[in-house]
């Protein structure tokens, strides 16, 4: 019996160490999913708790006191952001030039301050310790804010124009290392700008897009994971850069394709080895590996719903759920993540407007 008990103490500790790798340690436990309903009639996060399994509740609704852009859509990634320990959560008001800033709490959402965004049609917006950046796509500029518990205030000389020649910002996020990165898919090209210590970018330096239409993007081991979303019927692809501490951003190969229909929306997960493709096209989301130095190999396709024109993804927080909104049903869809990347379904929950657009977890 000793013998045993030893081997069984043995397998757990096995699994233990098995499922820290797997979700960088993290706990399971509940949470939430939040959504941009973007209307124009009102703007409003959708906030869905999840719980420790994964499923979700039916939405509650928090006005962001802003107008989103409308049935349109956003055509962006990252409407909506999460302060590192979950407690502020920021959204984009496309329609009135304006960001939300809500504190977090046990009881849902409660709406702190909204500010203008210095620029037209705000469409995705960062969060890197205390400091938040937007990207306005029809003025194409940036503007930078400081965060705290009680919202957000404008950051002296942080506005800064993209690279004369972008077009079609798609989203802005902070590399691990500060650099701040914007893909603009209607150039073919990305822009990076690094911040000097009042938090004021320098200009951007511009690199010409390796893939076809490069829109959103997440970060592995340090390299920018950028989705190519290439309108052609099964030509989109996912390709990785290498940020460098001065804001060059390097091609790590060539795009690797898809083989399904717009990939426009890219995470990765919390431990680096995977992301994923939303392909609104084809209404599947593809798993790719990544290795340590950022090279990219497709793993598996997995189907969500087709017509549903899934988009925006988010991871959650303890590493173990993918979710992704769809414009084309209104639904959340949840995955759990294996520790293969490989994705099983947990159903979906409606309530959401046609042109939604953003989604964060925690």
């Amino acid at each position: 019996m000793k013998q045993l008990a030893t081997v069984v103490a043995g397998l757990a500790t096995l699994v233990l160490a098995t499922a820290g790798t797997a979700f960088a340690g993290t706990p399971a436990g509940p949470g939430a999913v939040y959504a941009l309903t973007n209307s124009a009639q009102g703007n409003a996060v959708a906030v869905y708790d999840r719980a420790a399994d994964g499923q979700l509740s039916s939405p509650r609704f928090y006005p962001t006191a802003g107008l989103g852009s409308g049935a349109g859509g956003l055509g962006s990634q990252g409407g909506v952001a999460l302060t590192g320990d979950g407690r502020l959560l920021l959204a984009v008001n496309a329609g009135s030039n304006t960001i939300s800033a809500f504190a977090v709490d046990a009881d849902g959402l409660q709406l702190l301050d909204v500010v203008p965004s210095f620029g037209t049609r705000p469409v995705s917006i960062t969060i890197r310790r205390h400091v938040a950046f937007v990207v306005n796509a029809t003025s194409l500029s940036i503007h930078g804010f400081s965060v705290d518990k009680r919202g957000l205030t404008p950051i002296d000389g942080s506005g800064q124009a993209l690279s004369p020649n972008a077009s079609t910002p798609s989203q802005i996020a902070f590399a691990p290392n500060g650099v701040l990165v914007v893909t603009e898919r209607g150039s073919n090209t990305i822009d990076s700008f690094t911040l000097d210590a009042d938090h004021v970018p320098s200009a951007p330096k511009q690199i010409a897009s390796v893939g076809n239409a490069p829109f959103g993007f997440d970060f592995a081991h340090g390299n920018a994971i950028v989705s190519d979303a290439n309108a052609g019927p099964g030509n989109s692809a996912a390709t990785s850069y290498a940020v460098a501490d001065d804001g060059t951003l390097t091609a790590n190969g060539q795009p690797v394709p898809t083989g399904q229909g717009a990939a426009c929306w890219l995470v990765t997960s919390i431990d680096g080895r995977y992301a994923f493709t939303a392909n609104a096209g084809s209404g599947t989301i593809s798993t790719f590996s990544v290795g340590e130095n950022g090279a990219l190999a497709l793993a598996q396709t997995t189907t969500v719903s087709a017509g549903a024109h899934i988009i925006d993804e988010a991871v959650s927080a303890n590493g173990r759920f993918l979710y992704v909104i769809a414009d084309g049903t209104g639904q959340v869809y949840g995955f759990r993540i294996a520790s293969d990347g490989s994705l099983t379904a947990l159903g979906a929950v409606g309530g959401l407007p046609a042109g939604n657009g953003g989604l964060a977890a925690s």
